[in-house]
């Protein structure tokens, strides 16, 4: 079989769900339902965040820089899915192919980091209130923002960079996108440098952080059983409980994509984890926090109340 590395291939075909092209026509209409879902909520909860003065507090702050996180992530990878979904020719650039690549895994990466800094945020509210505005100042809420988008676009570009000069025995990607453990199954040898890379990359972004969360819902829950008001001990753990089932949702796919033994067998079962990792967390993540947060609710009734009043005036 002839070797190329992956910049000798100027073309990619994405094999995807063709062999089920009765399944492809729903999941097209699904997955496009879902991504106008994605875009809509969170824009929507970005917009909310900037525009309620309520809303100017570190929580909101790491929660509209995930959302338009999850803008990103959605956007790197669906509208190729959506075409190739309609089309015979399931095709993708190389150049295409290494920004989705890039793209996917430094929004995923930054994420991971960015959920433990939400929940460290979490921490410091609840059992340290009375220096929560001092701890978590503007400068600090910056600078941990800053370091996640760091941490996950510089890893991703160590993997994407490695993995674009490892040589390929083919050019039939068997997912929907660029997914980069999809490519390195058409590598002709295996790489056992890259596959150090990759573990290393696993373990920091997705255990050390998990552990961390982990120890922070411990001395938050230790704090919210010690709250004598019972109308406090619904506010810590509804803004808690948002954020814990965005952790749930998110590591729990991550988990089961990256640190799972590889076998030929489960490549149907990656893309469909897949499919859901990148379609129906982010659209879950502002409906979630929308849902069990009367900050949000409160900020979205006023929005819509200006919007209804602007177009009464309108009309009149």
């Amino acid at each position: 079989m002839q070797e190329e590395n992956f910049t000798a291939w100027s073309i990619f075909f994405l094999e995807g769900f063709s062999r089920y092209p009765r399944l492809e026509i729903v999941l097209f209409i699904f997955s496009f339902k879902m991504y106008l879902i994605t875009l809509l909520g969170n824009s929507t909860l970005i917009l909310i965040i900037i525009l309620d003065s309520r809303l100017q507090t570190p929580m909101y702050f790491f929660l509209g820089n995930l959302s338009f996180m999850d803008i990103c992530y959605t956007s790197a990878s669906i509208p190729t899915l959506l075409v190739n979904l309609l089309s015979s020719q399931k095709t993708i650039f190389f150049s295409g192919c290494a920004i989705q690549m890039y793209l996917s895994l430094a929004m995923g990466s930054t994420e991971c980091v960015l959920l433990a800094v939400m929940a460290y945020d979490r921490y410091v509210a609840i059992c340290n209130p009375l220096r929560y505005p001092i701890i978590m100042n503007r400068q600090v809420c910056v600078q941990m923002a800053t370091v996640s988008w760091m941490t996950g676009c510089l890893t991703a570009l160590l993997e994407s960079s490695f993995a674009l000069k490892i040589r390929l025995c083919g050019n039939l990607i068997n997912h929907f996108t660029c997914e980069i453990l999809a490519v390195l199954k058409l590598a002709c040898t295996s790489s056992l440098f890259m596959d150090r890379i990759m573990l290393v990359v696993s373990i920091l972004l997705l255990p050390i952080p998990m552990l961390l969360i982990c120890i922070s819902y411990i001395f938050i829950l230790s704090t919210i059983l010690r709250i004598s008001s019972a109308q406090g001990r619904n506010k810590a753990f509804s803004t808690c409980g948002a954020h814990l089932t965005v952790v749930i949702l998110y590591y729990g796919a991550a988990l089961s994509m990256y640190l799972k033994p590889s076998s030929s067998d489960s490549q149907e079962i990656d893309k469909i984890i897949s499919l859901l990792y990148g379609v129906l967390t982010p659209m879950l993540n502002p409906i979630i926090y929308s849902l069990r947060n009367k900050e949000v609710k409160d900020a979205m009734k006023k929005l819509l109340g200006k919007i209804q009043s602007h177009q009464t005036h309108e009309h009149l």
